[in-house]
């Protein structure tokens, strides 16, 4: 099956893509454009020859047509995208009710985690909006009041970045490692499911998940007796941000909220985005590279977010995130009254200063995961016996290790 499918990668388009991908075509043509024409002005500077007229543009007959360039691909673009949407029913029609496939889901994911903030802020059809499902299914309170089975102990599962709700299950290949399953299996909860762009600003991500949560609660067809939160990476920094948001907004689900249990989440960011912002620096350092800079400034807010751990507005607004700066954010403790668990993975066989500080599960530090910092004040204070480290295992697995599963069930299981 897995071979039919990577000879027809069409398969796992839909009508209505085209739309995205001329828009990302467009951006990509003018984008280049734009990086061309800054090495053409760094070879000028360097030979003596006046440059610019402006910041980034250079003089001229050049000039002229680097512009016509960039002109010619908005028009041709913006053409393009109007007779697209104006097809997108048509399209719609067509499709009917075609059921989305893994792989188009993941590749969208990743597209959302990368860029997902621009994707947002030009329209384009590819940028996810947030939905709480079940069974691969959007929730609305219809579905919500209707849900077959439904219980009173609801387990929402939420997923980091570039990933959608379906790799909770995507990646299990031996039977009992599903977390949400074995919740409903052996404890009755009713999983629930969070999709989400994760290229967005955790703290837009937290507030919208405020709000959706608030929506959710009242249609439940049955009295809610817990909310339990499994978090994997960047999803435990938007529910900390949801529940900030949702006591500021006086709202009623968080005396729902019992557990939550963090796997990998980078509370105090991650070494590969600081690396990132690094080579964003030396980038800029010399005329040379310093039209390349663009490329490392594509990555979306929600990415540089995991820098040191951004979960509220305050944590970024007014700044330039691409900028080499100090860790600046307000400390946010774990939430009152509700029980907190924290899973970090090393892919060493033992703990050590290296693995703690960097390698961890090859994304995510042992002591982001833990919640620990050099600062008292921000430190995140996990009980002891709610901290779990798990060895040989990396970011990615888990998602799905039995024994991750088994530490899940042996937290949330009554005394």
């Amino acid at each position: 099956m897995t071979t039919q499918e990577s000879k027809n990668p069409l398969k796992h388009l839909r009508a209505s893509d085209m739309r995205g991908l001329a828009q990302l075509a467009s951006q990509a043509t003018e984008g280049v454009t734009g990086i061309t024409e800054g090495v053409h002005l760094s070879v000028l500077a360097t030979i003596g020859l006046p440059g610019a007229v402006e910041e980034g543009r250079t003089r001229g007959i050049t000039g002229i047509v680097y512009s016509s360039v960039r002109m010619a691909t908005r028009i041709l673009g913006k053409g393009v995208d109007i007779t697209l949407g104006t097809l997108q029913p048509l399209f719609d029609l067509f499709e009917g009710d075609k059921p989305e496939t893994p792989r188009r889901e993941a590749v969208l994911a990743a597209l959302n985690g990368v860029m997902g903030d621009r994707l947002l802020a030009n329209d384009n059809p590819f940028a996810i909006p947030m939905s709480l499902r079940h069974q691969g299914h959007p929730l609305n309170p219809d579905s919500i009041r209707s849900l077959p089975g439904a219980t009173g102990k609801i387990a929402l599962m939420m997923h980091g970045l570039c990933m959608s709700d379906l790799q909770w299950s995507a990646s299990q290949k031996t039977p009992g490692t599903d977390h949400a399953q074995a919740l409903a299996s052996t404890l009755g909860y009713t999983p629930i499911y969070l999709r989400y762009n994760s290229g967005m600003h955790i703290s837009q991500n937290g507030r919208e998940l405020a709000k959706q949560l608030e929506q959710l609660l009242p249609h439940w067809p049955t009295t809610i007796e817990e909310l339990t939160v499994v978090a994997h990476s960047m999803g435990g920094l938007v529910i900390r941000s949801a529940i900030y948001y949702a006591k500021e907004q006086d709202m009623a689900w968080p005396s729902l909220l019992k557990n939550i249990i963090f796997l990998g989440t980078p509370h105090h960011g991650a070494p590969l985005e600081k690396v990132g912002n690094w080579v964003d620096a030396l980038m800029g350092s010399t005329p040379f590279t310093r039209p390349f800079n663009a490329l490392g400034k594509i990555r979306s807010a929600g990415i540089t977010d995991l820098r040191f751990g951004n979960i509220l507005d305050e944590d970024w607004q007014g700044t330039d995130r691409f900028d080499l700066a100090k860790d600046q954010r307000k400390a946010v403790p774990l939430p009152d009254s509700v029980t907190c668990f924290c899973v970090a993975a090393t892919t060493a066989e033992k703990r050590g200063p290296l693995a703690d500080r960097l390698i961890g599960d090859g994304l995510v530090p042992v002591n982001s995961a833990l919640g620990r910092h050099g600062e008292a004040h921000k430190a995140i204070a996990f009980d002891s016996d709610h901290q779990w480290i798990t060895y040989r295992m990396n970011h990615m697995a888990l998602l799905s290790r039995p024994e991750v599963t088994r530490k899940i069930i042996e937290w949330l299981t009554p005394a």
